[in-house]
């Protein structure tokens, strides 16, 4: 049996729908710029409708070289300081942007109660490491400063990512920690991207599903890094020491290639008496939760998810 047999019937519709339009995936299109195009093509197919319950506002925050987009998303009419998320969108380090986000961060801001702000940063191979951690821990902290004025309670913030997202989530945690500020109560990696060594079973495993396969996670490392060493903030799967990291909540698919580092990630941080809730998903594949959101299974995910959020949140200092 292949892994692509092994995935959820429900989730499996709209990947095969999406191998139909382009054969191989999202790799076989090996020009970055169509690549991204594609994907924004695609997105914008079915522009997320606006949600009459969260007002959304654009700003700007410093970064190391230049101006950084933050799009905010607040409930209306909220009167006290609410949870905060930083949000880091997904793309491989090298695609993605706010405007294809918008969906999730007003369904999270509506569902959860909270003010969610997505913050824009630099893509490789343009702008290979450090340009993509060193943006997202610049705008996180523009956020974590202003969190008074964006209506945020600063002991409830925390960092959320998916896939690359996930993985630039916990880097700005560990920038956090080392450099003393500023303080998260929480970080949410969701299937995250941190092992640029690529060696584990599951990263062997997943090379034809179309979504996220290794063949294009190797060439988005080698991006990415620009022929430096990763170290434990370009790839946190190599962190020593992931004591003082907040508490966490992470999810993957059993199908999903990144499914073998995240599991050991998960249980080095509980070693390090870091709380975290971990859940494994059969028959997902990577990123499925977006792909195909009507499936049973993709339901179970988010509703799992915004729990355990919703848990993080609550706690406080």
């Amino acid at each position: 049996m292949t892994t692509r047999d092994r995935i959820d019937p429900e989730s499996r519709i709209p990947l095969e729908g999406l191998l139909e339009v382009l054969p191989g995936g999202f790799n076989a299109i090996a020009d970055i710029t169509a690549r991204r195009d594609f994907l924004t093509q695609m997105l914008s197919a079915t522009p997320a409708p606006e949600n009459p319950r969260i007002e959304i506002s654009n700003h700007v925050a410093p970064g190391p070289d230049g101006d950084l987009a933050v799009r905010v998303y607040r409930p209306v009419g909220a009167k006290t300081a609410l949870p905060g998320l930083v949000y880091i969108h997904g793309g491989g380090m090298i695609m993605g942007s706010l405007d294809g986000e918008d969906g999730t961060c007003q369904m999270m801001a509506d569902e959860l109660g909270a003010v969610v702000a997505s913050i824009d940063y630099r893509k490789a191979p343009e702008y290979p490491y450090p340009a993509g951690p060193e943006d997202c821990y610049a705008a996180a902290s523009w956020v974590a400063e202003n969190a008074a004025t964006l209506g945020i309670d600063s002991s409830r913030l925390g960092l959320y990512g998916a896939s690359a997202g996930g993985g630039l989530a916990i880097a700005v945690a560990l920038m956090a920690r080392d450099r003393g500020a500023p303080h998260f109560s929480f970080m949410v990696p969701i299937y995250p991207m941190i092992d640029d060594r690529n060696t584990s079973e599951s990263s062997k495993m997943v090379v034809d599903v179309g979504i996220w396969d290794r063949e294009g996670s190797l060439e988005a490392w080698s991006w990415y890094l620009g022929g430096k060493k990763a170290d434990h903030y370009a790839a946190p799967a190599c962190a020593e020491d992931l004591a003082g990291l907040p508490p966490a909540f992470i999810d993957v698919g059993e199908l999903d290639m990144f499914r073998d580092e995240d599991l050991d990630f998960a249980k080095r941080l509980s070693e390090a008496q870091v709380p975290v809730e971990f859940h494994l998903w059969p028959g997902a594949y990577h990123a499925s939760d977006i792909f195909a959101p009507d499936s049973a299974l993709s339901k179970r995910i988010w509703l799992t998810r915004l729990a355990g959020i919703g848990r993080l949140m609550g706690a406080g200092d």
